[in-house]
């Protein structure tokens, strides 16, 4: 097995995964052409796996004892939960670690976004024994995280499950440094799909820690970009927020990737939360289907032209904020748009065909 991404290695064929020249099986970590030349030369090769096979793999999670740690990304959050993860988890007990919490003012009530996180996970029928908030890249939170896995688990393995690019293996790196004395280390990227398998990482105790692949979700824009546009998308430093005064009639685009438009409402602010790489544009509404026709990737990126090309059409979802309701509109994978008037709202939001557009109870 390759030590980098979990999948059976292989010395016939480079077009398969798996691929290891047989030259290189002496060395130490074995891991497959793949994983070798992403960690050392960032160079990236999708997989042709889908959310079946990784539903497939999940399920055999619902016959063994043990305790499920989940991984969600705070940035996307309903994105990033596993839908319908009960069902194929059976009985076994679930800890939210949230990962990436550095991407969030620092000044945010930490109590706050914990009761924020069990509300909605339970609107999504997740069931949770507690809530973790961490971030990988910073070790914020690790230590009470490793304090709970220990807590829960009582002897059992544990399976760490999420969808792809919440920081899985980064957090389960940690655990083999810290808890296991494997010289290898999973591979982390950027890229979507770099766990193909299950991976075991053993603990003193004989019981195992198992990463698991992440799910792909082609309801998440980070799925469908290509590998230079997601640089961009995911942010990998705390998020400056973007605070707008809109009257109604005027129009957001967030490169070329989503538009947001404000129909009707009293004069309001709207606080946009996306990395820091995308581009914001104001314009008037009644300009901006010709803005975008002749200027989506080039004064309107990222993506480019030739990029935008590999993107399903923008679709129309419209929304209502009642008057009284704090609410966010979350672009799966872009971020989110908070409504901060409390007087009601209209508005429309544009994404590629696919993307999940939702409203829910403001996270800031």
């Amino acid at each position: 097995m390759c030590e980098g991404c979990g999948v059976a290695l292989q010395t016939e064929d480079k077009g398969k995964l798996g691929f290891i020249p047989a030259s290189a099986l002496e060395r130490t970590p074995i891991v497959c052409q793949r994983c070798f030349r992403l960690k050392n030369y960032n160079e990236f090769q999708r997989t042709a796996l889908d959310e079946t096979h990784f539903l497939r793999l999940l399920s055999q999670i619902g016959e063994t004892r043990s305790l499920v740690v989940h991984i969600a990304d705070i940035f996307d959050f309903e994105g990033s939960i596993i839908s319908g993860l009960q069902r194929f988890i059976g009985g076994n007990e679930v800890l939210l670690a949230v990962n990436k919490m550095d991407l969030l003012p620092q000044n945010v009530n930490r109590n706050r976004i914990v009761n924020w996180v069990q509300r909605q996970a339970k609107e999504m029928g997740l069931k949770i024994a507690d809530v973790v908030l961490c971030s990988a890249k910073q070790s914020d939170g690790f230590e009470r995280l490793i304090e709970k896995i220990q807590q829960l688990r009582k002897g059992r393995d544990v399976y760490v499950v999420g969808a792809a690019n919440v920081g899985k293996s980064s957090l389960i790196n940690r655990l083999i440094h810290d808890y296991s004395d494997l010289d290898a280390e999973l591979t982390v990227s950027r890229y979507p799909g770099t766990t193909l398998d299950f991976v075991k990482i053993p603990l003193e105790d004989g019981k195992y820690i198992v990463d698991t692949p992440g799910i792909l979700y082609r309801s998440r824009l980070t799925e469908l970009v290509a590998p230079d546009v997601l640089k961009q998308l995911l942010p990998d430093k705390p998020l400056k927020p973007a605070v707008y005064q809109l009257n109604s009639g005027q129009t957001l685009f967030f490169g070329a990737l989503a538009r947001f438009d404000f129909v009707k409402g009293e004069r309001q602010s709207f606080t946009c939360y996306v990395s820091n790489a995308i581009n914001i544009h104001r314009t008037k509404t009644e300009k901006a289907d010709e803005l975008y026709a002749e200027h989506k990737g080039e004064l309107l990126t990222p993506p480019t032209r030739d990029e935008l090309e590999e993107l399903p059409p923008l679709t129309r979802h419209s929304l209502r904020i009642r008057p009284g309701e704090q609410l966010d509109v979350s672009i799966s994978g872009l971020g989110w748009i908070s409504v901060n008037g409390t007087s009601g709202a209209d508005v429309e939001l544009y994404a590629p065909k696919g993307v999940r557009v939702v409203t829910r109870e403001s996270l800031i």
